[in-house]
């Protein structure tokens, strides 16, 4: 396993990111997702392989996610070799101050995620979304005071328009308080709008990004189609059915598997070489339900595609309008 720095930070992160949203059985909302039992084996499988970077968030089976990765860290791996991520945002119940980023949400979204995770503090907490209702001076500010008092060392953000992300760095450094380091975009070879102006904005002032969806939920596996779309997740995943669904998504899904056929690997290891070859990318976060896919992960860390491969890959791609700032 690599390491590199997060940003332009000193602490240093796997090449690979493990999400846990996987994990925490909520049957209304993700009816695929794994029981404690399930998700720990995927957990201690990545820390023997060279993991050390996991990402949460409270919104994530309502807490389970945070709760089964705060137990099986605690079992498995000292508290100081690994990096806890977890985000803040979502409504965690219908009460009118659970959810979003005021002052309020925020403070008791860290106690009750650190609370969940068995530990003092998280590495990265991370705003999920804009909060459209709050000033960012009054998100920032909070986020500031959690850093200062220790709960959190750094502070990162996830899909937004990159004037938010533009206006948030801005406002941070007016006021002298923590400033984002790292950005979650959507990003793989089906949706790269980010190249527009996210990516660019991130490389300028040196935020780390670390990619969600990097094998777009599923579907740069190659185990699926238009016509084959049975898996659990595909049929009762909604918002995964709003981000992919084009014909011209399907037919670049046949053109990797195409590639990765030529080279004689399976279609998810070149999916996500094809994003670990983009100089500004940090470190995807990689999901793992079943036997093979920390292997194929881990796997495509030593997969280089050849100039030709990257055209081939890259050529049937069409612009998306934006998806997954909501």
């Amino acid at each position: 396993m690599d390491y590199v720095r997060l940003g332009n930070t000193g602490m240093k992160v796997s090449r690979l990111c493990l999400g846990t949203m996987t994990y925490g059985t909520h049957k209304e909302s993700r009816p695929w997702a794994l029981s404690e039992e399930d998700s720990r084996p995927f957990i201690k499988k990545a820390l023997e392989l060279g993991i050390n970077f996991f990402d949460s968030a409270n919104i994530y089976s309502y807490g389970a996610s945070e709760e089964i990765l705060g137990k099986a860290l605690k079992d498995f791996a000292r508290r100081e070799e690994v990096i806890i991520a977890t985000k803040v945002f979502s409504p965690m119940s219908t009460t009118p101050n659970d959810g979003g980023l005021s002052r309020k949400h925020i403070m008791q979204s860290i106690n009750a995620s650190l609370k969940r995770l068995k530990t003092d503090y998280v590495d990265l907490y991370q705003i999920h979304r804009w909060d459209y209702l709050t000033p960012i001076e009054e998100t920032l500010e909070a986020l500031n005071d959690i850093v200062r008092s220790g709960k959190a060392l750094y502070i990162g953000a996830s899909s937004m328009y990159s004037w938010q992300f533009s206006k948030a760095l801005y406002t941070s450094d007016l006021h002298g308080w923590a400033r984002f380091v790292s950005m979650q975009p959507h990003y793989n070879l089906l949706y790269r709008e980010e190249e527009r102006e996210m990516i660019p904005l991130c490389e300028d002032q040196k935020i780390a990004i670390i990619p969600w969806s990097p094998l777009a939920r599923g579907l740069l596996t190659g185990k699926r189609s238009k016509e084959r779309n049975e898996t659990l997740r595909a049929k009762t995943d909604d918002f995964g059915k709003k981000l992919y669904s084009s014909d011209q998504d399907f037919e670049l899904v046949k053109r990797l598997s195409s590639v990765a056929s030529q080279k004689g690997i399976p279609d998810a290891q070149v999916a996500l070489a094809w994003v670990l070859s983009k100089k500004f990318i940090t470190s995807p976060i990689i999901g793992a339900s079943k036997p093979g896919h920390l292997e194929d992960a881990i796997a495509a860390l030593s997969v280089q595609l050849s100039d030709e491969e990257i055209q081939q890959l890259e050529e049937l791609y069409q612009p998306h309008r934006v998806l997954g700032h909501s």
